[in-house]
């Protein structure tokens, strides 16, 4: 008897669950972005808002919720109802590099969130403030060894991939620069543009504006090939600067708290996987010199689960661990 009252109470709860899922969503969906407005991760997220709005008929709200090199918006969204309500569109930080990063994380990534897809992979930009006398990289080194101790240096914020590449240009290349995190991209490059740091790694669409207007000179592209919009940057290693590290991990990813319905989870993946092919999708990469992944969550994981040796040895070389 017990037993059948076992089987007809995990029955009621599998019905339940597919009414849950098929009436899904019934209310408003948000997105949480773990970076301030006008950056590439902010304004991909409203352009998939918009086209999740579209397919999945419900409002689809950003909110932004930037700091601690994006792990305050990530915690919020672990900590979140698992009911398909709460997203996670974020840049590489808080999910592949915090673990490595970071002593004390205060969430667990393969515990605490579901894997959706990875939107989008990106090349970085690694540039100069228009005053800094330097036409290459390698000029660049020069210039920073002749003002050692005395070279700023700008990131998305502690943590991040501008971050630690920079740490390891600095480290390798003995130049001891100095670090200053940013709350997001937009803020670092704005102080680049004034002269308050002279340097930092930002992606081409936020970047692209002010190298067209000349307040900002590229010297490399961070990233296995040169970027149309820019054909004639070279990559690091065309620079001369071939280390396995200048190969940035990871770009624009989608999650979800885990414990979130499969189904919900499933009809996400579907809806975000076809929003990547869309042409207002497309156009932000192209602007954003992104390339649109939209990969499954199974390949999603395993991406993530190939990249800790290389994030963990690049945190080593740069001596970047915080504690």
């Amino acid at each position: 008897m017990r037993f059948a009252k076992a089987l007809i109470a995990l029955a009621a709860l599998a019905c339940g669950a597919l009414a849950f899922a098929q009436d899904y969503p019934s209310r408003p969906i948000t997105i949480v972005v773990p970076a301030p407005p006008a950056g590439a991760t902010d304004v991909l997220a409203r352009v998939l808002a918009e086209e999740l709005g579209k397919t999945m008929k419900q409002t689809v709200i950003v909110d932004n919720k930037p700091g601690a090199s994006g792990m305050l918006g990530a915690s919020a969204v672990a900590r979140a109802a698992p009911d398909g309500y709460t997203l996670f569109l974020s840049h590489a930080a808080p999910i592949y590099y915090a673990p490595y990063m970071f002593s004390k994380v205060p969430y667990d990534v393969r515990r605490d969130f579901a894997f959706i897809t990875e939107i989008c992979s990106a090349s970085l930009v690694l540039a100069v403030s228009k005053d800094v006398p330097v036409r290459t990289m390698k000029e660049f080194v020069a210039w920073a060894q002749v003002n050692k101790g005395k070279v700023n240096y700008g990131s998305f914020g502690v943590g991040s991939s501008s971050h630690l590449l920079n740490a390891h240009l600095s480290e390798s290349r003995h130049l001891d620069m100095s670090h200053i995190a940013y709350k997001g991209e937009a803020p670092m490059i704005q102080d680049m543009i004034g002269g308050q740091i002279p340097m930092g790694i930002g992606t081409l669409g936020t970047m692209a504006p002010h190298i067209a207007s000349g307040s900002l000179r590229p010297l490399a592209i961070i990233g296995e090939e040169r970027l149309p919009e820019l054909p004639n940057v070279p990559t690091m290693a065309e620079a001369g600067f071939p280390d396995a590290e200048f190969k940035p991990v990871g770009g624009v990813l989608l999650t979800a708290p885990a414990r979130t319905p499969p189904a919900i989870l499933a009809r996400i993946e579907k809806e975000a996987r076809a929003a990547v092919q869309t042409a207002a999708m497309k156009a932000r990469f192209q602007a954003f010199g992104l390339v649109g992944m939209g990969n499954s969550s199974a390949e999603f994981r395993r991406n993530f689960e190939a990249s800790g040796p290389v994030i963990q040895k690049l945190v080593q070389v740069s001596g970047a661990k915080v504690d």
